[in-house]
């Protein structure tokens, strides 16, 4: 006789999908002073975009294989490499730098050279994208001083509103729950002294479902 029981919920309770595989990825937040307040270059998502469209963000994208390889005229510091390999092995460590470098070439038209320069890249945070969504990413966000960067403001066009806001100005915008929240950290991270940086061992890591947690 069959199980009437087992049959509902059969009925009544589909399988999950799986959850997409998180990519791995890299923004870079590119700072600079001016009239002393912090100010970081950040632009438009067009409303085309599948990832986050009509959103302010800062330059990035996932990580290609060839970033893995791809030259440098400098290597990540040994501090950036060493908080960064908590969660990722030598080669893409390392292709996290690049894929900044690129992308911030690509979306800004500002460059850290040819090959880019790694040396003056910080780690500030990792941002995972819940399970339940679509597209997600494994973020890593990078921190560069404007004085490590050359070029003018362009890129591809795949951002709009291209320009640097200060802290105060971002903050007072409409900003994707993720970027308030690096933004946040990004706050916490400046009040700290070069050397207070250099100590750190860990790293914030952001889960929508438990918050901020240390890595």
């Amino acid at each position: 006789m069959p199980d009437s029981h087992a049959t509902l919920v059969d009925q009544t309770e589909p399988p999950r999908p799986r959850a997409v595989r998180a990519r791995h990825a890299a923004s870079l937040l590119v700072l600079r002073y001016a009239k002393g307040e912090p100010e970081v270059l950040m632009g438009m998502r067009g409303h085309k975009h599948r990832f986050m469209p009509n959103r302010l963000v800062f330059p990035g994208g996932a990580v290609d294989r060839t970033d893995l390889t791809a030259p440098c005229a400098s290597r990540l510091s040994v501090h950036t490499e060493r908080l960064l390999r908590k969660n990722a092995n030598a080669h893409l460590a390392h292709g996290i730098g690049a894929a900044a470098a690129r992308e911030l070439l690509e979306e800004t038209g500002l460059t850290l050279g040819t090959p880019p320069s790694l040396g003056g890249l910080e780690f500030l945070a990792r941002a995972v994208t819940p399970p339940s969504n679509p597209i997600r990413f494994n973020a890593r966000f990078l921190v560069v001083s404007a004085d490590y960067v050359s070029g003018t403001l362009g890129g591809d066009g795949e951002l709009d509103n291209l320009r640097f806001y200060g802290l105060h100005e971002a903050m007072a915008l409409d900003l994707a729950l993720p970027t308030r929240r690096v933004m946040e950290r990004l706050r916490m991270w400046l009040a700290l002294s070069e050397a207070e940086r250099l100590a750190q061992t860990h790293t914030a890591v952001l889960k929508r479902d438990r918050g901020w947690v240390m890595e």
